[in-house]
Parts: C-alpha cells; structure tokens; sequence
C-alpha cells in the first residue's frame, strides 16, 4: 500500500474510529465479545453526585461503552477537588462539575448520549426524575437525606441500585468492598444510613463500603485513590451484573 494512503488510513481509523466510537471498544470486544457490548451500550443509567466517586464511575462507564447516562450534581469545581476528582484540573476551578464531566466524557467518546442535569435532588427535584426509565441508579452524593430517597424509590420500583458509603479518612483502598447495606462495618455513613432505612430494605441494597477505620481529624480528608478506586469497583459492579443476565 502507499504510504501515504496507508497514513491516511490510520488517520481515518483514528478519527473516525476512537472519536466516534467506532474502534474504541475492540480491546472489550475482544475480552466479552460484541453482543455483550451492546447489552452494556443498550443500558440506561442514572448517577447522581459526579465528585471523587462519582467522577471515576462516569469516566469508567463511559470507557467501557455506556452510552445513556443521565447525571446530577450543583455543585462547582473548587480547588480542594483537584487531588481526588477526575473531572477537575486547574483551567476548569469554578465550573459546574456536570459541564465539565459532560464535556470531558464526550472529547473520549461523542457517540453518546447524556443528560447532565445540574440540580440537587430531594424530595421536591425527585419528581421531575422517570426513576423508572433507568437500569441501573448510582447513588455516589454525600447527602444522606438523598441516598435514603434513592435508596427508597429503587427498591420501591424494583430499579438497581448501588451506593458509595464514605471514603473520606481512608488510606487503604484494598479495604473497600462490595457488599449490602446490613453487612457494612467500620463505616460511618454506612451506620447512619442504617438508622434511617429499613432492616428488610437493608439487605437489599448493594454498597461499596470499607472495612477500614476512619483516621483521626475532624476535617474529611481524602486521598485521590480510595474515592477512585469505589468508582471502579461500582463500575465493576455494573458491567459484571449486565453480563450475567
């Protein structure tokens, strides 16, 4: 072949292959097989919360071939965010975090669809949400009130659910893992939840907690690897439950 048609070839490859989604996802085909990446590309998911947890949840969602996601958050890009936060860097410092997670996802793959919604959900902001139009809800907010609501709408209209329990004051992410509700230990955000949500809905709700003791301190420090590694294990989480059914 010519050389440069040979160039010209890769270059199209290139553009119209990683860009628009065409060849990204070969290495997964190759692993799973392409039916079992249309399943994943076929579901629809709702995050809510797209910071330290959150943030590489999307980022490994969108990378292994989710291509409807609707995700929530009001919050803005601070400095503070920068050692743990996928989506931030020193040129984006106060933009909504769900512009920039938007933005960020489509310059890796623009062959997708996402609904960035920037607003707190509660009880009010709920109903303008069809819980029931998704496969899969995760839950990776910080404010309790809002995982119980969650939590209680899932299981009411039978939608899977997994929530992140806390990662602040941790420095061991090999202690982080999947389990229920009701079988969480050590984790302080897990135990107030508990307080708040049923025994019999405990057992039914999937979580990524850890086993670790918090460390001393009142201020909720947080390393860039633990908040990352619960986002991946949620997005292990998803991809293996997709392809058992």
């Amino acid at each position: 072949m010519d050389y440069h048609l040979a160039e010209a070839s890769f270059i199209t490859t290139l553009c119209f292959g990683f860009y628009n989604g065409v060849n990204m996802l070969d290495r997964l085909i190759s692993l799973i097989g392409n039916e079992n990446v249309k399943k994943i590309e076929n579901i629809n998911i709702l995050l809510v919360g797209i910071g330290g947890v959150g943030g590489y949840a999307f980022e490994t969602l969108i990378r292994s071939g989710i291509k409807n996601i609707t995700i929530i958050d009001n919050d803005r890009i601070e400095l503070s965010n920068l050692n743990r936060q996928i989506i931030t860097n020193k040129n984006n410092i106060g933009n909504y975090k769900v512009e920039e997670a938007k933005k960020r996802a489509l310059e890796i793959n623009d062959n997708i669809n996402i609904n960035a919604l920037n607003m707190f959900l509660d009880n009010n902001t709920i109903k303008d949400i069809d819980i029931t139009k998704f496969d899969y809800v995760i839950d990776a907010c910080d404010t309790l009130k809002t995982k119980k609501l969650l939590i209680e709408i899932c299981i009411k209209n039978n939608i899977k659910i997994i929530s992140s329990m806390g990662t602040a004051k941790k420095l061991d992410a090999t202690k982080l893992c999947i389990t229920s509700l009701d079988k969480t230990s050590y984790d302080k955000l897990a135990k107030s939840l508990r307080k708040e949500i049923d025994k019999k809905i405990q057992k039914k709700v999937i979580v990524v907690s850890s086993t670790e003791n918090c460390m001393k301190g009142n201020i909720l420090g947080s390393t860039s690897y633990v908040p990352a590694a619960s986002g991946i294990l949620i997005t292990n989480y998803i991809v293996n439950d997709i392809l058992k059914n």
